[in-house]
């Protein structure tokens, strides 16, 4: 089984938690906070790609 290093939880407004992680196969790894054996997982450049969309405003008409 991959071992994922969890980063502390992210909560936005509403308490919507997630937490990021990575393994040391290069993956990356997203989850609702609690529920870490159920996560997305993807490359780590996928999981940079995603957070400089969102940064950048790219997810704005999904909240």
């Amino acid at each position: 089984m991959t071992h994922i290093n969890w980063e502390e939880p992210f909560c936005g407004e509403g308490n919507n938690c997630f937490r990021l992680g990575t393994d040391t196969q290069g993956n990356a790894y997203i989850a609702v906070a609690g529920q870490e054996d159920h996560p997305l997982t993807d490359t780590r450049e996928a999981l940079r790609t995603l957070i400089r969309d969102i940064k950048a405003g790219k997810a704005d008409h999904l909240l």
